[in-house]
């Protein structure tokens, strides 16, 4: 019994010292590292204020580049740029008349977050985000006057650029990474304040997957 005691304690130590060697054999924690990673927005609105107005989220794509600069083993700084699909669909009413809208815009998002690294497959991050937008697409049914509002919400004085906050995690698996985010913009989108256009804050969740060397 003793024999197949220390036997089965063998087994688990060879077990044990295997594991740790490949956890440390793919160990890049203090390496640097560049990637690419694609995947999908859920986005929405969030300090909307408008004739009651009621926001409901939207599917968009998001894909772009990531690089990973340690500071030593458990931190760094991670920059990446993303090109990312946002909006919201709503419906209410607006100067008395009722509406439906759906909104698509498309961003370049330039985040640049802090990593915490405890773990080799688990890394941490926060920071801040600047969104430059790139085009976007409204559809509306506005009473009688759809295309005239159209026109109008179109030409609007719409903010071009967003500060946000990012933050999420990374799970490395080898050279495979899955990613998560959920980021929140500081700024409307009125611009000087002038727009007609029901005020809103973007805010998505983000899913993704992707490869770096």
């Amino acid at each position: 019994m003793k024999k197949i005691g220390s036997f089965v304690f063998a087994i688990i130590g060879l077990g044990i010292t295997a594991t740790a060697q490949e956890s440390e054999k793919y160990d890049r924690r203090e390496k640097f590292t560049v990637g690419l990673r694609v995947g999908a927005n859920l986005s929405n609105v969030w300090d909307s204020e408008g004739e009651d107005f009621d926001a409901d989220p939207k599917l968009g794509f998001a894909g772009g580049v990531f690089v990973g600069i340690p500071i030593g083993r458990y931190i760094g700084v991670q920059p990446e740029v993303l090109f990312s699909q946002k909006g919201f669909q709503a419906s209410g009413t607006l100067l008395g008349t009722s509406y439906s809208y759906r909104k698509t815009t498309n961003w370049i998002d330039i985040p640049i977050q802090f990593q915490l690294k405890p773990l080799p497959f688990l890394t941490i991050l926060v920071g801040p985000q600047i969104s430059f937008r790139v085009s976007e697409r409204n559809e509306y049914t506005f009473g009688s006057n759809s295309t005239a509002q159209e026109e109008q919400f179109d030409n609007d004085n719409i903010r071009k650029n967003m500060l946000g906050v990012a933050t999420g995690f990374d799970i490395n698996i080898y050279h495979v990474v899955v990613s998560g985010r959920a980021c929140w913009d500081f700024q409307s989108n009125r611009g000087d304040g002038t727009s007609s256009t029901p005020r809103y804050r973007n805010q998505f969740v983000q899913l993704t997957v992707g490869f770096k060397l």
